[in-house]
């Protein structure tokens, strides 16, 4: 099996467990008595320690093996998991969170997926990365989408009368362990050819590419706020309260979520020939962010459903082409970098926003952070596409000559 394959696995895996615990982590913290407030809390400071192994990942995995760096961070990941499985005690869940980087916002991002992007455009060609981009976004949420079924498990469990009530989520966490760990396995299978530019000591940033990270990181910024205020766990968290809808109703509902981004990855790929990486981004995102403030005013969960996954079925047509925007215009000795200073921006703003999105779930109204969420993300949406519009990747300019 090529790397490249093995990457695409790997990802689907991290995702099944990624997609589960996004779903189940508010209601399992809800369950061991945390308020909406804490809930918030807690969900930050998974995010707030997966940003500073991503910084980590970004200025010093150059000094290690790939294969190495990879797997001891799944590994770690994978020892949180089991040890919030085995404890009730608030604080050592707290410790279990941060210690594992469990990440509540249900989607697939931090340190491993930096260092990923950073090698995918070196197997591909510069037509193609868009592509191979897609189909790493759709490996991703395949991933999310069979988590969000296994969301359902403690339902499943307690109908069987395998188990009930807290026990059941707790098998759900163990088995979000165990998949992690045989990702933290497979990582040491990649071949030598990922270590291929592991010799640069220095890292040595162009002044251009520089202002480009620079501007285009801060505008990250403002949909990483928005996106933390939409995280999984608080998604599922509002459906959960508003509408009383159960965890294995809420697993199908992710699921369905999650397919419908799979899919639109490749539709992405297919606009971003056509209009241009920037216009799929900004077009496309604009109106998913209009679907989401409308579920706020949904009068019931059937019209709350329908909205919010044709929200879902746009919402993500911007991961691919965002990843792919910004390998291709910065040079690839700088990708790794690159890749990680925005994805320590985005993870910066995923680990504020949560608590004070608790915040306002506990003292305002549920729907107040999908609200706030959304209309910062169609701020990010106009900015970018005025501040971005005019700089091509190589593709479309050879197109446009």
């Amino acid at each position: 099996m090529s790397d490249l394959k093995k990457i695409y696995l790997i990802t689907f895996l991290r995702a099944v467990a990624t997609g589960a615990i996004g779903v189940l982590l508010a209601i399992y913290l809800y369950k061991l008595g945390f308020d909406p407030l804490q809930i918030g809390f807690a969900v930050s400071l998974g995010l707030g320690s997966t940003a500073l192994v991503t910084m980590v990942a970004t200025f010093f995995s150059h000094y290690f093996q790939r294969r190495f760096f990879l797997s001891i961070i799944s590994f770690f990941s994978a020892v949180g998991g089991m040890c919030l499985a085995l404890t009730h005690n608030h604080d050592l869940v707290l410790l279990a969170i941060t210690f594992g980087m469990v990440n509540g916002m249900g989607r697939d991002r931090g340190a491993l997926v930096v260092i990923e992007t950073a090698l995918l455009p070196s197997m591909t060609t510069d037509h193609e990365r868009t592509k191979v981009f897609a189909w790493y976004s759709v490996c991703q949420d395949m991933g999310h989408a069979i988590g969000g079924l296994l969301a359902g498990l403690p339902s499943f469990l307690a109908f069987l009368q395998i188990a009930g009530g807290i026990y059941a989520y707790q098998i759900t966490v163990y088995l979000y362990a165990i998949i992690l760990a045989v990702t933290s396995l497979l990582y040491l299978t990649l071949s030598t050819k990922v270590e291929s530019d592991r010799k640069i000591k220095k890292l040595n940033i162009s002044e251009t590419s520089k202002k480009i990270l620079l501007k285009i990181s801060f505008l990250f910024g403002i949909d990483s706020i928005g996106g933390g205020f939409l995280s999984s766990a608080l998604m599922a968290f509002f459906f959960y309260e508003r509408f009383g809808i159960s965890a294995s109703s809420l697993g199908f509902l992710f699921c369905s979520a999650r397919i419908l981004n799979a899919f639109s990855h490749l539709g992405a790929a297919f606009l971003a020939k056509r209009i241009g990486l920037v216009n799929t981004m900004v077009f496309t995102h604009i109106p998913a962010s209009i679907f989401l403030m409308t579920v706020v005013i949904a009068p019931n969960f059937p019209v709350a459903v329908i909205l919010f996954l044709l929200r879902e079925a746009l919402v993500e047509m911007d991961v691919p082409t965002r990843q792919s925007y910004v390998m291709a215009v910065i040079k690839p000795e700088e990708r790794t970098f690159a890749s990680g200073v925005t994805h320590i921006v985005r993870m910066g703003g995923w680990a504020i926003a949560p608590a004070i999105a608790g915040f306002f779930m506990h003292k305002m109204s549920l729907g107040m952070p999908l609200f706030v969420g959304a209309l910062m993300k169609i701020s990010y949406d106009v900015i970018l596409y005025f501040s971005f519009r005019k700089l091509k990747p190589p593709e479309e300019e050879m197109v446009s000559l």
